[in-house]
């Protein structure tokens, strides 16, 4: 579990976590938290057990989403049930000793909270989401809920950065106002997306009490990071998602 100095507080906890820990194999090693996998149910069920007890010894529900690359909000009133578990893309809460759990495999887990307050908030930006407003929705509705937006911090977890993001001249048009967050790659017509870059830009325009990034990039770390890219790039046939998670206490 990765966590930032800028959420440690006497009523948070948090943790980016890893791919290590857990009871997976093979594609899944180890900690996979992913239910879109193709993972054994109980591996999965086993892993995010593991996730909440490492995150809190208080007895706790963790809540996702399924999730879609939108720009969708929750809020969570009350723990949904497996069958009711919406669609989106970040979920904002008051409730205590309810963890919010956002899953990626390159994409930005960006983990929200005005302890002040009492709000926190998980957000999955990819770049659809992040291009579409998926984080300014998400302070959009704690500020609803009571937040003070100078007393929201915003970390962002880790993620694939520039130098292993080609992407091709059809992405680079969808970002004609967002231009420098992207450089030539080695590859003629092919460009490097800087995503993490992209989405602290719009989290600076929000100007939040504080905002910072973690160094880690999921495509270049195999033996702590799954990364659907790497595993496209290697033809696997599928792939884990590590978990990120933030809970008042």
């Amino acid at each position: 579990m990765i966590s930032s100095p800028l959420l440690l507080n006497s009523n948070i906890r948090h943790g980016f976590f890893t791919r290590v820990g857990g009871c997976s194999s093979g594609l899944y090693e180890s900690l996979n938290c992913g239910p879109g996998s193709k993972d054994k149910p109980e591996n999965i069920k086993k892993n995010r057990q593991a996730v909440l007890s490492e995150l809190t010894p208080h007895t706790a529900r963790l809540c996702g989403l399924y999730q879609i690359h939108s720009n969708i909000v929750h809020y969570l009133a009350t723990p949904w049930k497996k069958e009711d578990i919406p669609r989106g893309d970040a979920i904002v809460t008051r409730q205590k000793n309810i963890a919010l759990g956002i899953l990626a495999a390159d994409c930005a887990p960006v983990l929200f909270a005005d302890p002040e307050n009492g709000i926190i908030g998980a957000a999955h930006a990819g770049w659809k989401g992040a291009h579409a407003g998926i984080l300014e929705n998400t302070v959009r509705m704690m500020c609803q809920q009571g937040a003070d937006i100078a007393n929201i911090t915003a970390i962002v977890g880790p993620s694939i950065v520039q130098k292993n993001y080609e992407v091709g001249p059809e992405f680079l048009e969808k970002f004609t106002d967002h231009r420098h967050f992207f450089m030539n790659s080695p590859r003629k017509n092919h460009y490097l997306f800087d995503l993490k870059g992209f989405v602290l830009d719009r989290l600076a325009e929000l100007e939040l009490g504080k905002i910072s990034a973690l160094p880690y990039d999921t495509y270049g770390d195999k033996n702590n990071f799954f990364s659907y890219r790497r595993a496209t790039h290697h033809h696997e046939k599928d792939y884990g998602r590590q978990i990120s998670a933030i809970m008042l206490l």
